[in-house]
């Protein structure tokens, strides 16, 4: 038995990144445990929820049966419109009273990630604390946790006062917390259910892969730092050494052992489950009972319906991006999809054409930079380090804006600079001055702020206003950042995801991001894709046929430009492996 199921108590927690399968293994583990006679309630808080689809089930706000499962119950909140009710809880009253502008400012600062889940943890609360409800289930199954920020955030005494009489424009996270004091008492009782091992289990949920085993290290200790101590870890979806039928599958099985064997220092000391990959997504439940059954059968890896699309390359794209000769592209996404390694391919192409090009990227190992300097002609690299400029901004912030709070209001705001805006903002304004430099030539970045902290930082500077009101009715023509930012002639965003279900849904969720601030993405960049890749092993071509539905999506619903990257034999590091990124074959 795995043993994430062993010695359950009530409550069970999945968390990781979009598209590591933690909604698979939660709705999983409630069938696993409804199936040895537990009464169960699942809920979930995805908001690319399938729970309905995979059981065949209308599932909405209110707890329903699931009828081919006895003993299983669940609930689906949608955290996009919990959000928007509380925002309109929080916002409505005040319309009329304050300037437009400031009103404007306070919706925004309720458009954020943050806000999200603290709307959807409002939500979920009342199973963490109604008692009756406990008393009906055995376990209830959540397939998402709430982030280390969120929980500091309840913990502070002063995150509960009135926010918007005392900060009507300022640029914050923290404003849910103005509509949320009835709820105080009963967000103090769950916060305590959380850390209490007796009664909660946290499951980080991960890939094997580098990059995503180190985020998941630092999840652990910034929950482990708020007191959520019941950790357990599952690596999801590792490709089985018995599956090795041709040279990509062996190369994703070596590049994971690789992986494995350097697992982060705080991930060794958690007990750790391993899924294989399977050969469908998990829709279903006999794909549901698989997963965490080894003796369960399912259905044999086959070839299926496997055709090859109309693929278009990097290289095409990157053909139209160079022909104005200069201007700023920057790489959007989530974390672990490529981001770094596209903006390195994207900036050879362009320089090897001939082009002058600035590379500034986050890259936190050194690795590319060093790799790259002085081997490419016209490339020149610059990196930053965003830690070492999060503190700084956090500093200036603290000796500025923090200079006469009191102690409540001090560390208030240290929360508040510990929000994922934060960083983004930190790491911008760093990069700033490359953004007027893409006038002259070429400028790539590999990481960049959503709309949302856009908004943020033209509404707590007021630059971009601030101008327009001054240069309004003068014949004077000027430019402003966001204004440069907004224009497709001066600047191409590239969103870069994956062919996968949240991925994707996390991109189309960014892109709606952007237009609110007035930027409209020029093109998608689908990366490691198995479908490009044209494998022979069984397995991954029938997993390459589930990826033909997202890209058939993208291009349906979301991109107007679209290149498709394969997945890569060989870690993409270096300047010749970083040019196979460019073709589509």
């Amino acid at each position: 038995m795995m043993n994430f199921l062993q010695q359950l108590p009530k409550f069970l927690f999945f968390t990781g990144k979009g598209g590591v399968g933690k909604t698979s293994l939660s709705c999983a583990t409630a069938v696993h445990l409804a199936d040895a006679g537990k009464k169960v309630l699942l809920v979930s808080t995805d908001p690319a929820s399938n729970v309905g689809q995979v059981f065949g089930t209308a599932i909405g706000h209110r707890i329903a049966p699931i009828s081919e499962v006895g003993n299983l119950e669940a609930l689906e909140i949608d955290p996009v419109q919990a959000a928007a009710l509380y925002r309109e809880r929080i916002v409505g009253p005040i319309r009329g009273k304050l300037p437009e502008s400031a009103v404007n400012s306070i919706e925004e600062q309720l458009s954020g990630a943050c806000t999200t889940e603290i709307a959807a943890f409002d939500e979920f609360t009342a199973l963490l604390t109604d008692a009756e409800l406990i008393k009906r289930y055995d376990h209830i199954v959540f397939d998402t946790a709430p982030t280390g920020h969120t929980i500091r955030l309840l913990q502070l005494p002063g995150a509960w006062g009135n926010f918007i009489e005392s900060n009507p424009e300022g640029a914050s996270c923290l404003g849910p917390l103005a509509g949320l004091e009835k709820q105080q008492q009963r967000y103090q009782q769950a916060v305590a259910a959380l850390s209490d091992p007796s009664r909660t289990r946290l499951v980080l949920v991960a890939r094997a892969q580098s990059s995503t085993l180190q985020e998941v290290a630092r999840t652990s200790g910034e929950l482990a730092d708020t007191g959520l101590s019941n950790q357990y870890l599952v690596i999801n979806g590792c490709m089985p050494e018995s599956e090795i039928s041709d040279p990509l599958a062996e190369a994703i099985f070596q590049r994971e052992s690789r992986a494995l064997k350097s697992l982060p220092e705080p991930l060794r000391e958690l007990k750790t489950d391993y899924t294989r990959l399977l050969p469908c997504n998990l829709v279903g439940l006999n794909a549901l009972r698989s997963l965490l059954n080894e003796g369960h059968q399912t259905a044999e890896a086959t070839d299926g319906n496997y055709q090859l699309p109309d693929l278009p390359s990097l290289q095409a794209m990157i053909d139209e991006m160079a022909q104005p000769g200069h201007g700023l592209i920057m790489l959007m996404g989530k974390g672990g999809v490529g981001k770094t390694t596209l903006s390195a391919a994207i900036a050879i192409a362009l320089a090897e054409r001939g082009y002058r090009v600035l590379l500034t990227t986050t890259d936190p190992a050194a690795h590319l930079t060093e790799t790259l300097a002085g081997e490419i002609d016209n490339l020149t690299v610059s990196r930053i380090d965003p830690q070492a400029e999060t503190e700084r901004y956090r500093q200036h912030i603290l000796e500025t804006k923090g200079k006469k709070l009191d102690t409540q209001g001090r560390a208030l705001l240290e929360e508040d600079l510990r929000s994922p805006c934060t960083e983004e903002i930190a790491v911008f304004q760093a990069f700033s001055g490359a953004i007027r430099e893409a006038s002259a030539h070429f400028v790539v970045m590999d990481t960049a702020p959503t709309g949302h902290t856009l908004l943020l930082l033209d509404a707590t500077g007021s630059y971009h206003r601030e101008i327009a009101r001054h240069m309004e009715g003068k014949s004077l023509q000027f430019t402003t950042p966001m204004m440069r930012l907004q224009d497709p002639e001066q600047t191409k965003v590239l969103i870069a995801t994956l062919a996968e279900t949240t991925p994707v849904l996390e991109a189309a969720n960014l892109q709606e991001d952007l237009r609110r601030a007035g930027i409209e993405p020029w093109a998608w960049i689908v990366n490691s894709s198995l479908v490009a890749a044209r494998p022979t092993s069984a397995l991954l071509r029938q997993r390459a046929n589930e990826e033909q539905q997202q890209l058939a999506l993208i291009r349906q619903d979301h991109a107007e430009r679209l290149a498709i990257v394969p997945v890569q034999m060989r870690e993409p590091v270096g300047v010749e492996r970083l040019r196979a990124l460019l073709s589509s074959k």
